[in-house]
């Protein structure tokens, strides 16, 4: 048969269109499933060369086919989501004989109202609407019936509207002249006995037979035997091209009885019926219903209203539906004699008061509960009470079989059985793209089986928790497979619900659950589980319940590694019950030979966050709350958008937002939308619930768009951007229409940041001109502008980041260079600023919308709020490890939320931060180990020496602040001094005065003092100076002008009475103090990176530089002996082998060269790194290097052979795509040599000869510079790049 006219005519009208947007290859997977296409025809279009050419080859074919290539054609295109593409080919659906029905656009012409009133087809109901992929799906499966006996199956669950779309799919012209001219015969079955079947047949016949020749008189078939042959006769010789249409059928021995050969459709609830019968089989499944809008319409026409005319608790009413059109439509008759019940109907479906909801209908079942219980009526008793088992599921949760197994406590195989039972009934629904098969209840057939055992709930979770138990004696399953997923994210939920509170206790505070819940599932579920059970945790122990959900609120993000949840958990507070389990947990793992270390000092850093979320790969340039503060949405380099639970960062939605990085994020005032702006100069809109782009604005923006905002308000929803324009920079845009509504004009720089007024009257803009400016929002006309370049002297650029309106909206703060300004609004004028006391620019400012709080963001990566009345710093919020880019206060300003570089976005609560007393330390330190004390040195952020206790992490000494930055420090281990090296070349020696020490620790190190009979300390300044000062007189001993840059590295020799440093100014410096004799080591042409002494040859010296050269030098005659040219990059680091033989040498052209210090000869070149090598480290036994390089990876060499022994893992890459979250930059062998530690953005200790590791320490911080290890590899020290001392101590029993 050839194509229909109109339908080529519309193929042919819409040809180009299809052409530019189809996928061929996805179409064709639909149309060769429905049969109109070939596999052979497929390949032929394949073979062409581009997706257009395709397309075109595919429309060609079409053009050649028959009706049903142009139906499934169209049903693909909705398939497919091209609903905008079908809607044209829509009105053109193939129809024979335009002539007869042209005037009829849904193809029921005369002919075809009375064909189906002769058949007994059921008329639409009073109330109807079209769902038309479905109706198309049946037709297409019809249309199969056509040149075959066979069966079309349509099968669902009770009340989806099985019947309707049955009766529907025949209402159509040329389904009947077609495929079945011979009529339509529908009969109505249900239940029935054998009897009552006979009876049935019996009227069919009759009907049959009056409309044949009426001389002739057929006697009632007597029996079912008689009645299936004369069925048989009747279908087959008088009605050969006729469609049965058999309506609710049960039972496959009624169905057999119409096995005769013929072509029947018919409803039911299960799928398997026509298993027992013969002929060609089809089957078309109505799964959920109707959509929101279908929904609508029904309850609009019911109502005789306009949808948009509805209350607002239609829509609630139709979600609480589920999709069902039989409980919307009785809703509706409900509605129409009572349409002042809204709100009280949705109240009956909210409680599940489905006895109320009844109507009467065409439909057998006056209520929702009849239809449901008249499916499980038919299932055997025993399969009954496995079904109401079934009632402890969660919503939309699909299980495996495996799952139920254990709950029902039956082999795996018999239970697959009684679950394809369920769902050939209509009872359960199966998920067969899932390997094993996944099942779950419609969300209708759940809530029916709630309402019907609400008695027995909490028994039914009981038995749930003890048939978990029973099988899981020995441990918690930590497969990850499906089975074990459903436990570990459910058995919480289910011991609450079963009231098993002392279980639910010993589960959740338990560390162990911890782990395995982590590293399962991600901990946003954790988090979940204490927001969602604290009420009855709170009952046992609320501190308890606290410390847990802070721990995982704070360390989430490093889970995400997943870390040894033990060892993470030892750096919880040691009041913490956290703490006490696993402190407990690794002294029992380390009798076994595991390796955990505490953290000593950890009381002295505060946290203060209160969660921590990891979004994003890459950096976050914009995080927001939405309105009602339950979600955060976040977007960035990452080019996507996310939205989160603000309780607990568990991810909600995810899109692939933009081509390039996204700039900025916002929610709309009811926080159905959001919109986003990118460098890809677009703007995009997008609908929070069905995570689905609604709207694009592309055209009038030329550069990447830096911000966008919604109003505040309902009243009038408008959004606004700026841009990188140099004009048009400034939009305001209605959702509404296609292009903007109003340009602001008056910036002629790039605007940085916009932000509406609180009542939406003006818009505030922030531009790289220098000025902030106010816009009328009803005019778009400049209302105010503010010249903040003003204030600033000299004629620099003076960039404005952004600027925020307080909540009274009469004052309005702006951030630019390093202060942020305060503006009264009605004026003008400035009244404040508020300015760091440190050297570090404003990144963003934001004002709290119910309080007088500022809150402002630092390029030092700090975040402090300030009170807009005193003027005064109310908190630190410290904790980012790179710029700030945004921040954002709660609506009721509770919370504050910051994004940043580091990929984190941070919550803080506004009333629980204070201002910070932690001393933030500078990462170059020295360390002294004795067996009694640990003594540590370091310089602070206010640029102090800070010596400390290390046990406790307590200050011994700290000096005044220093006009030039201290760079190095060395501790004498001779006579307890320090020296410090400084940005100015100077460098200082000085001792710890005695009376301060004694007053901070009292007499244990007093016994130190007394066995130093000198306290020196040397500093080092910028400007060329060394000093040595007397302790603690501060009395100068000694100066000298030597350095004229920066001194990188210090140390004693000959027990403290010489002192050599290395400097940027290319030279090193071997000063004896005492006498002021002082030797000067010229020859390097670049800085000198550091030196070591050869511990074979007292008197000499090694030394290496950025230049790429190795130099030998006599210290005492301070002659240069050798003068190597080692690599084609700088040397980052030197190691010279314990026994003095060799020393090897790492560089930027990514090598390791090994050399032997007798000749100076190169013995190995090692290759293999692909980035910088940045650190070596011999064995102590001298056998084995060990080099880390700037991608994180650390390789083990002989060194016999120079061949390589192990990579330490290559498997695990972070975030950051590194080994070891950023640059190795320090190694040390244990004194055995079996064991490797390793700094970079987190320590990490090593199994030798496995190469594995063994533990993860992860810091606060990152790019950990040094760590120091004491002699017996028990004791560890490191400072992170946001200045926190870590002293690590090995737990051992």
């Amino acid at each position: 048969m050839a194509l229909d006219e109109r339908s080529r005519s519309c193929l042919l009208r819409v040809r180009h269109r299809l052409e530019q947007d189809i996928k061929p290859t996805y179409i064709m997977d639909h149309m060769i499933s429905d049969g109109v296409m070939t596999v052979d025809e497929e390949e032929t279009i394949r073979t062409q060369a581009t997706r257009k050419d395709q397309a075109v080859a595919l429309l060609e074919l079409m053009l050649r086919k028959d009706d049903r290539t142009y139906i499934s054609f169209y049903n693909a295109l909705i398939k497919e989501t091209y609903e905008d593409l079908a809607s044209l080919l829509h009105a053109d659906l193939p129809r024979t004989s335009p002539t007869t029905y042209k005037s009829f656009p849904d193809g029921c012409t005369p002919y075809v109202q009375t064909v189906l009133s002769e058949g007994g087809v059921p008329q639409r109901p009073v109330v109807f609407v079209s769902r038309a992929e479905l109706l198309n799906r049946v037709r297409e499966k019809l249309y199969r019936l056509q040149k075959e006996h066979g069966w079309v199956t349509i099968f669902g669950m009770a009340g989806s509207g099985k019947s309707v779309l049955a009766a529907e799919a025949v209402r159509h012209h040329s389904i009947i002249e077609e495929s079945f001219p011979g009529g339509i015969h529908w009969l109505s079955i249900g239940q029935l006995e054998k009897p009552d079947l006979l009876v049935k047949i019996q009227s069919l016949c009759f009907r049959l037979e009056q409309g044949l020749d009426s001389q002739l008189h057929y006697r009632p078939p007597n029996s079912l035997d008689e009645a299936k042959e004369r069925l048989r006769f009747l279908m087959l010789r008088r009605y050969p091209r006729s469609l049965l249409i058999l309506d609710d059928i049960w039972d496959s021995t009624v169905l057999k009885a119409f096995d005769i050969n013929c072509r029947i459709m018919l409803t039911t609830r299960n799928r398997s019926l026509t298993d027992s019968v013969s002929g060609a089989k089809y089957e078309v499944e109505v799964e959920s219903g109707l959509d929101e809008e279908k929904g609508l319409e029904i309850l609009a026409l019911y109502t005789n209203s306009q949808i948009h005319g509805l209350p607002e608790e239609a829509c609630s009413i139709v979600k609480e539906c589920k999709g069902s059109p039989l409980v919307v439509s009785l809703i509706g008759a409900l509605l129409k004699e009572k349409p002042n019940r809204w709100r009280y109907y949705l109240t009956q479906l909210r409680q599940k008061q489905f006895k109320r909801i009844r109507k009467s209908s065409s439909y057998d079942y006056d209520a929702l509960d009849q239809a449901m219980a008249a499916s499980i009526e038919v299932l055997p008793e025993e399969h009954r009470e496995l079904y109401k088992d079934l009632t402890v599921l969660e919503n939309d949760i699909k299980v495996p079989a495996k799952v139920l197994a254990i709950l029902w406590d039956l082999p795996i195989e018999e239970v697959e059985d009684i679950l394809e039972e369920f769902a050939n009934k209509s009872l359960l629904f199966v998920d067969s793209n899932n390997k094993p098969y996944l099942y779950y209840l419609h969300d209708l057939q759940l809530d029916f089986l709630i309402e019907q055992n609400r008695n027995e709930i909490e028994s039914l979770h009981t038995k749930v928790v003890r048939q978990y138990q029973q099988f899981y004696k020995s441990g918690h399953p930590t497969s990850g497979d499906e089975e074990s997923l459903y436990w570990i994210r459910f058995l919480t939920d289910h011991m609450a619900k079963a009231n098993l509170t002392q279980e639910l206790y010993s589960l959740m505070f338990s560390l162990d659950w911890v782990t395995i819940k982590s590293q399962v599932m991600s901990p946003a579920h954790l988090i979940n589980d204490y927001i969602a059970h604290g009420p009855i945790l709170d009952k046992e122990n609320s501190e308890v319940r606290s410390q847990f959900q802070e721990f995982l609120s704070l360390n989430g993000h490093q889970l995400e590694h997943r870390p040894d949840v033990v060892q993470l958990a030892l750096s919880e507070p040691h009041t913490s019950e956290v703490y006490r389990q696993a402190h407990k947990e690794a002294l029992e793992r380390s009798c076994r030979g595991k390796l955990y270390f505490d953290w000593l000092n950890k009381k002295c850093v505060e946290s203060l966050s209160l969660l921590v979320i990891h979004p994003h790969q890459g950096s976050l340039y914009s995080a927001c709350f939405s309105h009602n503060g339950a979600k955060i949405a976040s977007c960035g380099a990452s080019k996507t958008l996310k939205v989160f639970k603000s309780t607990s960062g568990e991810k909600l939605m995810e899109l692939q937002a933009h081509e390039d990085e996204v700039l900025c994020c916002a929610f709309s005032p009811d926080d159905q939308l959001i919109a986003t702006c990118s460098s890809d100069r677009k703007v995009k809109v997008w609908n929070v619930e069905r995570a689905m782009l609604i709207r694009v604005f592309e055209e009038e923006h030329e550069e990447q768009i830096n911000h966008c905002q919604f109003t505040n308000t309902t009243h009038r929803v408008l959004l606004a951007t700026c841009s990188n324009d140099k004009f048009l920079n400034v939009k305001l845009w209605n959702l509404n229409k296609p292009s903007s509504q109003n340009t602001m004009f008056g910036h002629f720089e790039p605007v940085n940041h916009c932000c509406f007024s609180p009542n939406d009257a003006f818009v505030s803009t922030s531009s790289n001109d220098g000025t902030v400016k106010l816009f009328e929002v009803s005019s778009a006309n400049e209302w105010k502008a503010i010249n903040v370049k003003a204030l600033f002297d000299g004629d620099e650029e003076v960039l404005v980041k952004c600027s925020t309106w307080t909540a009274d909206g009469k004052r309005i703060a702006c951030a630019a260079r390093n202060a942020v300004w305060i503006f009264d609004v009605e004026t003008a004028d400035m009244l404040f600023e508020i300015r760091p006391n440190r050297l570090s620019m404003v990144q963003f400012c934001q004002a709290c919308p119910t309080s007088n709080l500022l809150a402002i963001a630092y390029s030092n990566y700090g975040v402090e709020l300030w009170d807009l009345e005193s003027n005064k710093k109310m908190a630190d919020c410290s904790g980012h490890l790179s710029w700030v880019q945004r921040l954002q206060f709660s609506p009721d300003g509770s919370q504050l939320l910051s994004c940043s570089d580091d990929q984190t976005v941070r919550l803080w609560e506004t009333k629980k931060v204070q201002t910070s007393f932690a001393v933030c330390l500078k990462r170059d330190s020295d360390v002294l180990f004795s067996d009694e004390e640990m003594i540590v040195s370091a310089a602070d952020y206010c640029n102090r020496l800070q010596v400390r206790d290390g046990r406790t992490g307590q200050v011994l000494f700290q000096s005044e602040e220093k006009s030039s930055r201290i760079r190095c420090t060395s501790l004498c281990r001779q006579l307890s001094t320090v020296a410090l090296g400084q940005d100015d070349g100077t460098v200082q020696i000085t001792g710890m005065m005695a009376s301060h020490i004694l007053r901070k620790v009292g007499s244990k190190f007093q016994r130190l003092l007394t066995s130093c009979r000198r306290l020196v300390l040397a500093v080092g300044f910028s400007e060329g100076s060394v000093q040595v000062l007397e302790i603690p007189s501060g009395k100068i001993l000694a100066s000298s002008h030597g350095h004229t840059k920066t001194v990188f590295h210090c140390e004693f020799i000959q027990n403290g009475q010489t002192l050599i440093s290395s400097s940027e100014d290319t030279t090193i410096r071997m000063w004896r103090w005492q006498s002021g004799e002082c030797k000067v080591l010229q020859g390097h042409k670049e800085q000198v990176r550091g030196f070591s002494m050869l511990s074979n040859s007292p008197s000499r010296l090694l030394s290496w530089s950025f230049d790429g050269t190795v130099k030998v030098w006599d210290t005492v005659s301070g002659q240069q002996l050798q003068d190597i040219d080692a690599h084609r990059g700088a040397i980052l680091s030197c190691h010279v082998s314990p026994d003095g033989s060799l020393f090897t040498t790492t560089s930027a052209d990514n090598t390791v060269k090994v050399w032997r210090c007798e000749t100076w000869d190169c013995v190995h070149t090692l290759k293999g790194h692909s980035e910088c090598v940045r650190s070596c480290r011999f064995s102590w036994d001298g056998r084995c290097i060990a080099t880390g390089d700037d991608n994180g990876e650390i390789r083990l060499w002989s060194v016999k052979d120079g061949s390589l022994l192990k990579i330490c893992s290559r498997e695990g890459k972070d975030g950051m795509d590194s080994l070891h979250g950023g640059w190795v930059t320090d190694l040390h062998f244990s004194p055995d040599d079996s064991l490797l530690v390793s700094t970079g953005g987190y320590i990490k200790w090593w199994d030798v000869k496995r190469g594995e590791a063994l533990q993860t320490f992860y810091p606060k911080g990152l790019a950990l510079k040094k760590i120091h290890v004491s002699p017996d590899f028990s004791t560890f020290v490191t400072i992170d790049n946001i200045g926190i001392l870590y002293i690590l101590q090995k737990v051992s029993s």
